[in-house]
């Protein structure tokens, strides 16, 4: 297995009232007190993959999370199953995230797509880049699974200049990666990270490494 099947359905702090109204009130204050801000609002669709982009700290995680909880998003995100030792595991679990493991990203993309057959509601929140030094590869396993699942991807942003982040596009995948692609990148290319990368082309197969 590359990531649990009960954690598609796992209680998370979204299924909370109290927690997730203070995580709420907890991240305005944040970006407030760091200058961000949020901006579109969340998708009216009940299944979706979301991406954010472009992806350069570790710190894009912590505000992926505030926006989630300031737009009242619930997503499952894949992180990278070395972050899940313990004792940081169960917390990251309790967030939403799902460990992966890369170097099987065939199956990630087939069990994400039964994930999303199998259940009414369902948001997953799959990173489109991963960092080489000073070059940042857009990787395409989010496509192949918004294609299999018949959901659209929502492009999420996290703009470090303008300290904004929040929801843009929709974008349903026509199997026409190459098209599809020059969408997705164009929407992106004035959105910079906190680092700045050169962005290369897309790798066009299922990857995640």
């Amino acid at each position: 297995m590359v990531f649990e099947k009960d954690l598609i359905m796992q209680t998370t702090v979204h299924d909370t009232p109290i927690i997730i109204n203070l995580m709420r009130w907890l991240s305005l204050i944040f970006f407030k007190l760091t200058g961000w801000k949020a901006e579109g609002q969340r998708p009216d669709i009940t299944k979706y993959v979301i991406i954010a982009a472009p992806h350069t700290s570790n710190w894009d995680f912590v505000y992926t999370m505030c926006l989630a909880f300031i737009l009242r998003i619930k997503p499952l995100i894949m992180m990278k199953g070395t972050w899940f030792h313990w004792p940081l595991g169960s917390f990251f679990r309790w967030l939403g995230a799902l460990p992966i493991d890369r170097s099987r990203s065939h199956n990630v993309v087939a069990q994400s797509i039964e994930a999303f057959h199998a259940h009414p509601r369902m948001v997953m929140l799959v990173p489109p880049s991963g960092t080489r030094k000073q070059v940042m590869y857009w990787k395409t396993g989010f496509y192949y699974i918004a294609k299999g699942a018949h959901v659209p991807i929502v492009l999420g942003y996290l703009d470090y200049p303008r300290k904004a982040g929040g929801i843009g596009l929709i974008v349903h995948p026509t199997g026409n990666i190459e098209a599809d692609m020059k969408i997705i990148r164009n929407f992106y290319s004035d959105i910079q990270g906190r680092y700045r990368k050169t962005l290369k082309e897309p790798l066009i197969h299922t990857n995640f490494h």
